[in-house]
C-alpha cells in the first residue's frame, strides 16, 4: 500500500476531490438550481462520488429520497447534466471539469437484502450454533 492510498487502493486525493464534487452536487440540488420539474419535486441525496484517476471522470450515485421514481429522477439529472458539470466546475477547483455519470446506488438496496436474510430464521438459527 503507497503512502496516499487507502486500504481499498484509492488515494487519499481522488477521494477528497470526491467529496467535493459531491457537496457540490448536493448544495445544487438542495437549493434548487437545476430548473427541471422533475428534481423540483423530488429530495435526491448524492450518496457517493468516484473519480476516475485522472479526475476527468466522475460516477455520481444518486437515490431519490423515499425511494420513488428512481428512473425518473435518474433521466432528469442526466438531462441536465451540462448545467450541472458547468456548476461542478465553477465550485471545485480542478483542472479540468469532469464529465459527471448518473448511476442509481443500490448500496441500501443490497444492505436490506443482506439484514432480511440475516434475520431469516434458519440463517439466524446457524448462526446461534457458530456462538456457542
Amino acid at each position: 500500500m503507497r503512502r496516499n492510498e487507502t486500504p481499498e487502493g484509492r488515494s487519499v486525493r481522488l477521494l477528497r476531490v470526491g467529496e467535493q464534487v459531491r457537496h457540490a452536487l448536493s448544495d445544487i440540488l438542495m437549493r434548487g438550481e437545476v430548473h427541471d420539474d422533475v428534481l423540483a419535486s423530488h429530495m435526491v441525496s448524492v450518496t457517493e462520488v468516484r473519480m476516475s484517476p485522472d479526475l476527468r471522470h466522475a460516477t455520481v450515485f444518486v437515490k431519490p429520497l423515499l425511494g420513488g421514481d428512481e428512473d425518473i429522477v435518474i433521466k432528469a439529472l442526466r438531462t441536465n447534466t451540462a448545467f450541472l458539470q458547468s456548476e461542478v466546475a465553477r465550485r471545485v477547483n480542478t483542472k479540468y471539469a469532469a464529465k459527471l455519470k448518473f448511476l442509481a446506488d443500490e448500496s441500501f438496496d443490497e444492505g436490506s437484502h443482506i439484514d432480511r436474510l440475516l434475520r431469516d430464521p434458519s440463517i439466524a438459527r446457524d448462526l446461534d450454533q457458530d456462538a456457542d
